[in-house]
């Protein structure tokens, strides 16, 4: 069975870049959402086995994509992938439900880490 992941980032780059990341830990495909309402959109349609979200996105946040996330589905991993590392924001995610944090810039083994620790 393969892992079906969703990657929310408003930068193409770095949705190639986490694609590239995720392929290289093994999983080999991901669909992607262009911002937030698309993710969200996204994963009302399908399911989904993870969920990476950049923080900073047009139209809803990272932050208002796992509020929706979690009033459907609580026990799907999420991972904020952001350049927001500060406690206080850390803290506010995790209130919101995320599951892990991944700072920008990372690496491949970095995102390992992560899914091992959530047993993906």
């Amino acid at each position: 069975m393969s892992t079906q992941v969703l990657v929310a980032d408003d930068s193409s780059t770095m949705r190639k870049i986490i694609l590239r990341s995720l392929q290289a830990v093994g999983v080999p495909e991901a669909v992607e959402a262009g911002d937030g309402e698309e993710a969200i959109k996204l994963f009302a349609e399908k399911k989904f086995d993870l969920v990476l979200t950049d923080w900073n996105m047009p139209g809803k946040t990272g932050l208002e994509v796992v509020r929706e996330i979690r009033k459907t589905n609580q026990q799907v991993p999420i991972i904020m992938i952001t350049t927001e590392a500060e406690k206080t924001r850390v803290l506010e995610a995790i209130e919101a439900g995320v599951s892990d944090y991944l700072v920008k810039p990372f690496t491949a083994d970095t995102l390992r880490q992560k899914l091992e620790k959530l047993g993906c």
